[in-house]
């Protein structure tokens, strides 16, 4: 007589959103560690001047905001999520070798820029829905998990800042590379090991057989976007040429939507329509950090913090990137709880408000770099950089940190997939405009270290944060009208 067959335990909610943030967290590294010395090895290994390699790092941010509205909408209708994610990883691994090992040959170099853009687009829009499937429909429990999944991008993002840089500085660039890659493959091999944990997580197709026609088209699609990316980033003319396209897409894209939806409707897209943009206007600065601010650092900072005469430990260029997270991770909570705290006491400002007041915060963070460079004698010193990443870090939370907010708060959920994609296309278009304005400032090969030659640009960027500051503010009154009335009808719809 046969014993009954032992079903294996469904695994709990916890398991499952252990392999997606393993996965998450290893993939961050990844992509934080090869961001962090990708400028340095362009100018410092390559040799590339400082105008050709920042727009190339321009071109490359704005694939890898593009490409994840195609990777979305192939784990929402083709593979599923979770297969996708695990094919981007792959393919972002494999970049960040093929990055390692080419040795300086330009193809192979942009073919590794266009295989991790790709593969970026695939893993970043279909990890987070993966949370997201996890918990549906515990929305304390989805809060709770995207909270971690948040802070766990950064732990990952930090690490790695302050360690492929050192990699870099006393071995090779090579090996940083290669060490992206090989933490990434860790990632994977979790998932590998613990993929049952992920059993009955996901949609239909996250449950059923991949569909050959599916599997055939994402091929196909993966394999254009390589081509594509390969293309744009081969010549900065194609790219420019992109960007104007993408202007207009957007343009036409929004008067288009805005002539399709009812009127009751039209309010809360004027609403997004400037919100987004601001976000876009406020991403051009974001920029700075991987262009000018890192070649500012590299040529202009003294990273040895000393307190009371005492030296307590260096940083190298690459890693002062690391204080962007660094800040988020620590600013987050505050922020969360002040705004819990003003929700309660029904004083909570709106969207519009935080976004000027990030503005303003962004403003100081640049007005210290500017004075403290224009000051200087010598190397700024290093401490100047963590106060301005300090308040400028705040500023992202308040502004390009809310561009989710802001689509679920005035969007037709209908149509907020569409917005998101386009709010991501903004943001391309403003990663390779902050590349341009970067080049205000070109170091030559033979010029001096120090902080001269970036005072011009510094001033530039701070007062034209603060004039932008100034609009956003003019632009209260119109946007509370607004407000008021995309409230009265959100609930004259619900009352019918």
């Amino acid at each position: 007589m046969s014993s009954p067959q032992t079903v294996p335990a469904a695994p709990s909610r916890r398991q499952s959103f252990t392999v997606v943030l393993a996965i998450e967290l290893w993939e961050r590294f990844g992509f934080y560690g090869m961001q962090a010395v990708l400028l340095l090895y362009l100018v410092q290994h390559l040799g590339m001047a400082d105008r050709g390699a920042t727009l190339l790092v321009g071109a490359f941010s704005a694939l890898t905001y593009i490409f994840p509205v195609l990777g979305g909408l192939a784990g929402d209708r083709l593979l599923g999520a979770r297969r996708c994610m695990v094919i981007g990883a792959v393919m972002l691994a494999a970049g960040y070798g093929v990055l390692g090992l080419s040795d300086g040959h330009r193809n192979l170099l942009i073919f590794a820029m266009a295989l991790i853009s790709t593969g970026n687009g695939l893993f970043k829009p279909n990890a987070g829905n993966m949370v997201r499937r996890i918990y549906e429909g515990d929305d304390a429990e989805l809060d709770g998990a995207f909270t971690i999944y948040y802070m766990a991008v950064n732990v990952g993002s930090t690490v790695s800042m302050l360690l492929t840089p050192w990699l870099q500085d006393r071995f090779s660039p090579s090996v940083a590379f290669l060490t992206c890659a090989g933490g990434l493959s860790l990632g994977l091999c979790f998932y590998v090991a613990r993929r049952s944990w992920l059993r009955g997580v996901g949609g239909m197709l996250d449950r059923t057989a991949a569909r050959p026609q599916a599997s055939l088209i994402v091929a196909i699609g993966a394999a254009g976007c390589l081509m594509a990316g390969f293309v744009v980033l081969g010549s900065a003319t194609i790219a420019r040429a992109c960007i104007w396209i993408a202007a207009m897409v957007i343009v036409l894209s929004w008067a288009w939507l805005y002539r399709k939806v009812g009127p009751a409707e039209r309010i809360g897209l004027r609403i997004a329509y400037v919100l987004c943009a601001e976000t876009m206007i406020f991403a051009l600065f974001y920029q700075q950090q991987q262009t000018s601010l890192t070649l500012f650092a590299l040529r202009a900072v003294d990273g040895t913090f000393r307190l009371g005469g005492v030296t307590l430990f260096h940083m190298s260029a690459g890693q002062f990137q690391a204080l962007n997270p660094f800040w988020i991770m620590v600013a987050s909570p505050v922020l969360a709880k002040l705004y819990d705290a003003l929700g309660r006491r029904g004083t909570d400002l709106s969207i519009s408000r935080k976004i000027a007041v990030g503005f303003g915060f962004g403003a100081i963070g640049f007005l210290i770099w500017w004075l403290c460079a224009a000051g200087a004698r010598g190397l700024v010193s290093g401490w100047v950089m963590v106060i301005g990443y300090g308040f400028t870090s705040i500023a992202e939370l308040l502004t390009m940190a809310l561009g989710l907010a802001v689509i679920a708060r005035y969007v037709p959920a209908r149509l907020s997939g569409f917005m998101m994609g386009s709010l991501y296309l903004l943001w391309a278009l403003s990663f390779y405009l902050g590349s341009v304005v970067a080049n205000m400032v070109e170091v030559g090969p033979g010029t001096a270290s120090g902080a001269g030659p970036y005072v011009p640009l510094l001033r530039g960027l701070f007062w034209s944060l603060l004039g932008a500051c100034f609009i956003i503010v003019a632009l209260l009154p119109l946007l509370d009208r607004w407000e008021r009335r995309h409230a009265a009808a959100v609930n004259l719809t619900r009352t019918n």
